[in-house]
């Protein structure tokens, strides 16, 4: 039987504190609301209890945030596409930021299994005057487990409209992007970390945001798989591959404590549920 879960949550700055309201159908549902930073950013664990998806199954999550509220998501654990009968698994998330609204979209990797049929879709759409930081962290197998993605597809798309978009399109048997140089070059792992704002940045704020990024590019064990640029005045993206989940990760947790600190004067206590 195919899991349909959806989920809506909506953050409203109320009495100056975030709040977090949100309807739910289906095996999709967040956690309580956490105020580690005190009221002004409301934390939010994503919860799927079926613990991953086979193909049928369909996860619909829609976040808005209203004008002065700061809301952080993230999860207690992967997002995993199993095998596939031959139907699609998807997942989508819009995400959509009245003006003046921040959001952080932490989740945890996504893992592509061997003989999965997979599609992640993020679609952002942010007023003049919002940000938010994310990112988006893909496992191919799990090749420390010897189990490699072998067989099937993952369709990956991250979209802002008319402004940005990553569109790939990656099956397993597909030799030359998997193994190539000019592809993934035997990395199992593919991570991106951005900033997206609903205003054009000043050049200033991004030049900054970049030279930070290949500061610590340049100090880390991935320096040779990562790269940090800013494809229009609105986005500032870092990109990494890695053998594994793990080193991929740290660049990404390094580099949003840094831009959290540069774009929002933030300091980067990291969510109580990554340290269980």
């Amino acid at each position: 039987m195919s899991w349909h879960a959806s989920l809506q949550l909506d953050y409203r700055l109320e009495a100056q504190r975030s709040v977090a309201r949100h309807v739910h159908d289906g095996p999709l549902r967040i956690l309580q609301s956490l105020y580690p930073e005190g009221d002004a950013i409301c934390h939010n664990v994503l919860v799927h209890p079926p613990g991953g998806l086979v193909g049928g199954d369909t996860l619909d999550l829609r976040v808005t945030a209203d004008t002065g509220a700061h809301g952080l998501i993230t999860t207690p654990g992967a997002t995993r596409f199993y095998r596939s009968n031959g139907e699609v698994a998807v997942q989508r998330s819009a995400i959509t930021l009245a003006a003046g609204a921040r959001l952080e979209w932490l989740p945890l990797e996504a893992i592509a299994y061997s003989d999965c049929r997979a599609e992640n879709h993020l679609t952002l759409q942010l007023a003049p005057d919002a940000e938010m930081i994310g990112w988006d962290v893909t496992a191919l197998g799990l090749p420390l487990a010897n189990l490699p993605f072998a067989r099937g597809s993952f369709l990956q798309h991250i979209e802002v409209p008319g402004v940005w978009l990553e569109h790939g399109l990656i099956r397993a048997d597909d030799t030359r992007l998997m193994d190539g140089a000019l592809g993934l070059a035997g990395q199992r792992c593919m991570a991106s970390l951005f900033f997206v704002a609903g205003s054009p940045l000043t050049r200033e704020r991004r030049q900054t945001a970049l030279d930070a990024a290949r500061d610590i590019i340049a100090a880390h064990p991935l320096r040779d798989l990562a790269g940090v640029t800013s494809p229009c005045a609105q986005v500032v993206v870092l990109r990494v591959l890695s053998p594994v989940v793990e080193p991929a990760m740290d660049l990404l947790r390094q580099l949003w404590a840094t831009w959290r600190a540069h774009f929002w004067q933030l300091t980067a206590p990291p969510p109580r549920i990554w340290a269980t």
